[in-house]
């Protein structure tokens, strides 16, 4: 009987660290390579932009974008496309600060980046 005691006690503190998984399909890696690979894109296909490309063009290219603003300044149509590509904050959200912007006047590419944004 006290060897019965001792084996479940030792099997009891063998056990007690180990955690076991079971049931469901969770993937933490491909959640997290899904972004990655998205910014990753972005920044790829931002690298290949000419300057006067249409909007139409840049949205087949990269798809919808996060964010987009327009106004209208000194008499011209401005638009400003948003795609994320640089990770700020692991907070499961996509802000403007982890995005180039894309600015267009007249629906054709006048730059992108950061100063092209605050020039407006």
């Amino acid at each position: 009987m006290l060897a019965k005691f001792f084996v479940t006690a030792a099997l009891a503190v063998t056990l007690s660290g180990c955690v076991v998984a079971v049931g469901g399909d969770h993937d933490f890696e491909r959640d997290d390579s899904s972004w990655k690979k998205t910014q990753r894109y972005n920044q790829e296909q931002i690298n290949k932009l000419t300057l006067q490309m249409s909007a139409e063009d840049i949205r087949t290219l990269l798809g919808t974008p996060d964010f987009t603003e327009s106004f209208n300044k000194d008499g011209e149509t401005v638009q400003v496309l948003f795609y994320r590509t640089h990770h700020q904050k692991s907070d499961g959200k996509t802000t403007k600060d982890e995005c180039t912007p894309l600015v267009f006047k007249q629906n054709r590419l006048t730059g992108w980046g950061d100063k092209a944004y605050q020039y407006l």
